[in-house]
Order: structure tokens, then sequence, then C-alpha cells
């Protein structure tokens, strides 16, 4: 029997097996039930005042996700789960798996609820007699190759370009023979699949939401890219901006990690950094989280801001504002529009930047309108609507950013600089 009684949170929704459940906790001197919860999002506010110890719950109760399962984590609760009774157990067990519980009591033998529920209060505990739940074999073609890095582009308020040189950099990667995912994660609505032309109605973000929701990510999750040519795929991101309540954490993490294992991952984020206090506390996460585990996860980010007044102003804010989150991160900024009527260099404005963060290099693109039309009414990249000076521009970013990567001798002949140059690296530190 434990030191002190476990308290146990049941939500079992009028379950068959709910009068058994009880009846076996009740019983027990070391449990106290201190609550039947009406819902999962009723058992994630209970949690949260941090009284319980174990919650069981049925692996049908809906709402039920993996980040559900993380946020009982978060607040100390270990999960029981039970297997519903009408189906064939061994599919429910990899689901079970997938959402990441291993302690599993079956709905026609309740047995074992009770070890489960007095179990290791860190470990989750296994029903007597139960093996641990089977595990999916990795895919083959995972380990085919190295890792990829992920890159997430961000940039402030203002709509400084983060969607177009997102877009370029995923695609001039791919022209360089590198097998690159587009990943479009603004909460505020995403535009990558118009400014590609994709004219598909299937939200790739949303739908990785649903299948994380329903433990079958793993199974299913490598579908969810639309490949556009044989090196770049593209994950569309939200059809409307009302619809980031849906993708709840743990989704941008599992949809990152399977990518870069198959190689570079290019993250369009959304503008806001600012985290959302009491967020944790609720059943739905903040509506920045997409953002902040977007620049949590990458290995570089890059930040993307205008040339003119109103936006060096604001990018000079978002830099400050982005140092604590990215701490550690090696940072690149691009600065776009960048044209001779601004009336400052580029030298000028590399200096106010390196001023506010250390970066590891300040880039300009040109004001480039005509070449950016001509790719928004084709639906085409970058790297498909032929040579321009804003190409070549994001071609050099893709120089240091990829270092390995070189483009073929053709591909390079044709991005030779004009005359006069304008644009390129112009400080790094």
């Amino acid at each position: 029997m434990p030191a002190r009684p476990v308290v146990v949170l049941v939500v079992a929704s009028g379950a068959a097996w709910e009068s058994d459940a009880l009846g076996r906790l009740n019983e027990e001197r070391g449990i106290v039930v201190l609550k039947r919860c009406v819902d999962v999002a009723d058992l994630l506010a209970a949690s949260s005042a941090g009284q319980a110890d174990v919650a069981v719950l049925g692996l049908e109760s809906p709402g039920l996700d993996r980040s559900a399962i993380d946020l009982l984590r978060r607040h100390g609760v270990r999960p029981v789960l039970v297997l519903p009774g009408t189906v064939d157990e061994e599919p429910a067990r990899l689901r079970a798996a997938r959402i990441g519980v291993s302690a599993l009591v079956p709905a026609t033998d309740l047995t074992g609820l009770v070890a489960a529920v007095i179990g290791p209060g860190d470990d989750p505990a296994y029903p007597a007699g139960a093996e641990p739940p089977a595990r999916a074999d990795p895919d083959p073609s995972d380990a085919a190759g190295p890792r990829g890095r992920v890159i997430a582009v961000w940039g402030p308020a203002g709509a400084p370009g983060r969607t177009t040189v997102a877009a370029g950099l995923a695609a001039l990667l791919a022209a360089r023979g590198r097998a690159t995912t587009l990943v479009d994660a603004d909460p505020y609505g995403g535009s990558v699949a118009q400014q590609l032309g994709i004219l598909d109605e299937v939200s790739g973000l949303l739908a990785a939401a649903r299948l994380a929701g329903t433990g079958a990510f793993d199974e299913h999750g490598r579908t969810l890219p639309r490949r556009m040519n044989s090196r770049l795929a593209v994950v569309t991101g939200l059809p409307r901006a009302d619809r980031w309540v849906e993708v709840r954490p743990g989704v941008l993490e599992a949809l990152l990690d399977d990518a870069a294992g198959r190689g570079d991952v290019l993250v369009d984020t959304g503008f806001s950094i600012e985290d959302e206090p009491g967020a944790e506390f609720g059943a739905r996460p903040g509506r920045n989280h997409l953002t902040l585990t977007a620049l949590a996860r990458a290995e570089e980010v890059v930040v993307v801001g205008s040339a003119d007044p109103v936006g060096l102003s604001r990018l000079a804010r978002g830099l400050v504002e982005l140092r604590p989150v990215v701490e550690g991160t090696p940072v690149r900024v691009v600065v776009n529009r960048m044209r001779p009527s601004l009336g400052w260099s580029e030298k000028e404005i590399a200096g106010m930047v390196t001023g506010f963060l250390r970066v590891a290099d300040v880039h300009f693109l040109p004001e480039d309108r005509a070449s950016v039309d001509r790719q928004l009414l084709a639906g085409q990249t970058l790297a498909e609507a032929g040579d321009s000076a804003l190409g070549r521009a994001l071609d050099r970013v893709v120089d240091v950013v990829a270092p390995g990567s070189l483009p073929s001798p053709a591909d390079r002949a044709a991005r030779r600089p004009l005359r006069r140059r304008t644009a390129g690296t112009a400080h790094r530190r």
C-alpha cells in the first residue's frame, strides 16, 4: 500500500465499465476518488489544481490525444487508460502507445485496475500479465540518409516577406538536389498554398492535427506533404485564421520531426511571439504556440524585415523581443525590398541590426516586384520562375544557410551576378 492515498480523477462518460471501476477504486483503502469528470476538458481543468495523482479514463474519450496526455503529465497526473471491450484489443493498444500511454486495462477485465493506479509514480504501470504495447517498426526510408535541419523563417508584423523568403529558400535548396519540406505554420492564416498555386482544399497542418488526435500520425504522417517535384514538398497551412485552435501542442513537433527525417525543413511562421500566460491551464493552447514551437525546434532562424522606415522600426523591436526566445540558436537577418531611394546604405542598416541582436550575418534582397508578380501569377517557385535579381540574392542566402550544397554549374551560370551588384551579404559577425 502506498505511503499516502493515491488521488484519482475518473472520466467514464457513462461507459459500461464506470460502475465496476468506481467500485474497485472506492473499496481500496489506498485510493481516493477525487472527482468524476464530465469530459477530457473537465479533466484537464481539474488536474491543473495539482491535487490529483492519477487519471483513469477511456481510450475512446472525445478530445483525448497526445497533447491532452502531455498536459496531464505536466500537472503531475499519470494516465491510466481503459481499453474498449467492443473492438480488437491490439489496434487499441497501438493507439494508446501513439498518444504516449502504456498503463492499460481492458474494460472486459478490470482486475488489474487497482494495481495500475497504485503503480510507480513516475513510470506508467502495466496491467497484470500484460506486455508493453507494440511499436510500429520505423520506416526504412527514415534511416536512409542524414537527418535534415529545421530552419524557421520569422519576421515582425507588417508583411515583410516571410512567406516569399521561406518559399524561395525552400525551392532553391530543392533545386540544389536537397530533399526539402516547406511547412506553413502561420497561426494567423497561411498563404504558402496561394503563393505556390496549390489548389488543394485539404490543409496539411489540420490533417496532421487530426492524425495526431487519433493516434494515427506515426502511421500516416508521411502522406501529408504535397509533392511539388522530386525534391520539394509542401505542408499547407490554415485555410482560415480562426482554425488555429484545432492544432494542439505536439502536432507541429511531430510534423517537423517527421519531415526532418527525410531532409531539410523550412518553416514559415507567424509574426507574434508573445507567450500567453494561463494558456497551459486550459484545454486549448495559446494562439502563438505554433510560432514559438517552430522557433524552439529550429536549428537556425532567418529573420525577415522590410527596408523602409516602418519596417526597420518593427525589425528593431522584433529583434529585442526575439532575443530570449532564440537564445543559443544561430540567427541570420534578411532585409527585404532594399532600394536606393530609401537614402541609407546596407552598412548603416547592418550596424543597426547588430546593435539589437548578435547575428551570424545580414543579407539584403532588392525590391523586385516584377519577379514576385510573375511568380505569383504563374503559381511557381522562384527557382522555376527563371533568372531574377531577387532569385540571385536569395541564392546567396542559401550559400550560407546550407554551405555544403552547391548549385550545378549550369544553375550557377544562370545566376551570374549583375554587373552592378544589388544585394548580398553586407555584414558578418
